[in-house]
């Protein structure tokens, strides 16, 4: 079960759930394609790169043992994308960041003084920006990369205005 899952007060409902975006995976995807594709072509042209000096085994485990990093290098990535959960409920925001130590921000609605987003050109065109939360007398909290930020901030403020009402 997520983060927000456990943390529900009773009664609360998500309404709304977004991640960080899938292009944080880019240069982890283009360095584990490298890689992998050392390791294809080593396991490919083995048998001219063993030669008499290196027997064929240890060439071929060399390119598997490529493979192999290449695989955890984007598979770590992978799980560090997905191990941040932000979510609006119908009492709070909720984000969570990280995998093995955690940074967690939760605000009652009643306390969102504003969200701002900000959004580059390539994040306007693929989805993605800086979300900006200011609570009640709190320092504003960035939170990067964040998939559909506007679609996030829409979200927060027809809460807010919900539990205005």
């Amino acid at each position: 079960m997520s983060y927000v899952e456990n943390n529900l007060i009773p009664g609360e409902k998500v309404v709304y759930r977004t991640g960080i975006h899938w292009s944080v995976l880019f240069g982890s995807a283009i360095l584990a394609a490298i890689i992998a594709g050392a390791g294809i072509a080593v396991l490919v042209y083995r048998n001219d790169i063993a030669g008499n000096e290196i027997p064929v085994n240890d060439v071929t485990i060399a390119g598997a043992v490529l493979i192999f990093v290449a695989a955890i290098i984007f598979g770590y990535n992978v799980v560090k994308k997905n191990a941040t959960e932000i979510a609006v409920t119908d009492k709070r925001v909720i984000i969570k960041t990280g995998m093995t130590s955690r940074r967690s921000l939760e605000i009652m609605l009643a306390k969102v003084e504003s969200i701002g987003i900000e959004e580059s050109v390539a994040g306007r065109m693929l989805g993605y920006g800086t979300v900006m939360i200011h609570g009640t007398g709190g320092t504003p909290e960035p939170f990067l990369k964040i998939a559909h930020p506007s679609e996030f901030r829409m979200a927060v403020q027809q809460q807010v205005d919900a539990a205005r009402k």
